[in-house]
């Protein structure tokens, strides 16, 4: 039994034209190598389009693949992902379905214990189970309790959510493979790396994204891929497969004058080749003199237009800028608000006052690298909470 594992293709995911463009390209280049290798099916573990609602031209262009890859006679099975979710439960993945271009196997049952039986899809000698994405990780909780109701000899289960052992220290939920029902492959989705582990003789992957979705995975995965998988009975081999993009140039420089960045870019980027190829450009530092606003990007963008480059994108987040106006050490910023809180207290005295400072250093906590949206507030109205005493907070 061979069959490829895809996860994350957001397709119309990319607010670039050429970027979703190039994300298309790489769907269906993926199309065309899985038709190629004639696997007995293809199987999407979650987030097929970027929103439950993608636009028309996009279904139009799917549609398309979806029709060569049945003309193939490639069947095709599909669970939703944290993106495809709606909570009315209807998305274009039933209409896909309707059109008999796929079928669902995120089929369950709910105990009256609350337990939550998985059930069946039966495929020759396999049998698939699957369970969807949520928004905010809500599926996490209900993964705990779902079951099988009894060993199947050659299994899989296709989930979308994230899995312990791919997040380590980071404070975000997940859930332990260990907790997850027995099967001989897991078909993950939502995070997007190249990642496989393995419990007994069991695989968990993640085959990655069909296309990098943001700044940070152009840079780090250079392009798409997904995974081919082999069965015979209980002995499982997994193939990583690249799908070719167009070449990325990366370009990191730090800065510390903002006032002659523009000349100091400008000058880096003539001397790269950037015809055809998306260019990433990363400024970072601590500006001595000027600030960010100082540095031309119309000019930068001019002429990374000349250049011929497909497509440019640029993250200035790492920018610092270095205040000179203030008497006060920076490092102590904490006395830098006790000052201005004394300041404003003396014109505007209340007793609202002694919660100042407190409700300033809750409101600056930051949101950990992928922690959930729904956690951070939490941690944050918490806080909020127990400086003004209040028992509940609506919202």
């Amino acid at each position: 039994m061979r069959f490829a594992h895809f996860a994350d293709c957001h397709l119309g995911g990319w607010r670039q034209e050429e970027l979703q463009a190039l994300n298309f390209d790489s769907f269906q280049k993926a199309i065309d190598i899985v038709i190629g290798e004639k696997p007995d099916f293809l199987l999407l573990a979650g987030d097929l389009f970027d929103s439950a609602y993608p636009p028309i031209e996009i279904l139009k262009e799917t549609f398309a693949e979806f029709k060569k890859v049945k003309e193939a006679g490639i069947q095709v099975f599909m669970i939703a992902g944290s993106h495809d979710f709606s909570a009315s439960g209807k998305t274009f993945l039933d209409v896909l379905e309707k059109a008999g271009f796929c079928k669902s196997i995120d089929k369950t049952e709910v105990q009256p214990d609350g337990r939550i039986k998985l059930l069946p899809t039966k495929f020759k000698d396999l049998t698939l189970f699957g369970y969807s994405g949520k928004k905010s990780g809500m599926e996490i909780e209900d993964l705990r309790k779902v079951y099988l109701e009894e060993v199947y000899p050659q299994s899989v289960f296709a989930f979308h959510s994230t899995i312990k052992d791919v997040v380590g220290t980071i404070p975000m939920d997940s859930i332990e493979k260990e907790r997850l029902p027995l099967a001989n492959y897991y078909a993950m989705g939502h995070i997007h790396q190249r990642f496989e582990t393995i419990m007994g003789s069991s695989p968990f992957v993640y085959p990655g994204p069909i296309f990098p979705n943001n700044f940070q995975e152009l840079v780090d995965l250079k392009c798409g891929s997904f995974t081919m998988v082999e069965m015979e009975g209980s002995k499982v081999k997994t193939r990583t497969v690249l799908i070719p993009t167009k070449e990325i140039i990366y370009l990191e420089i730090e800065l510390e004058n903002g006032l002659t960045a523009t000349e100091e870019i400008i000058a880096a980027i003539d001397k790269l080749n950037l015809r055809d190829k998306i260019f990433l450009l990363k400024l970072k530092g601590l500006l001595l003199k000027g600030k960010s606003g100082d540095i031309r990007f119309n000019e930068i963008e001019d002429f990374v237009t000349k250049k011929e480059a497909c497509s440019f994108l640029r993250n200035i987040s790492a920018i610092k800028v270095h205040e000179t106006d203030l008497e006060v050490n920076l490092d102590h910023h904490e006395d830098i608000e006790k000052r201005v809180i004394e300041e404003y207290s003396k014109n505007n005295p209340t007793d609202f006052d002694k919660m100042i400072h407190d409700l300033m250093h809750s409101m600056s906590i930051e949101k950990n690298e992928d922690e959930k949206e729904v956690i951070y507030e939490k941690r944050l109205l918490d806080d909020l909470k127990k400086i003004l005493n209040l028992d509940e907070v609506l919202i």
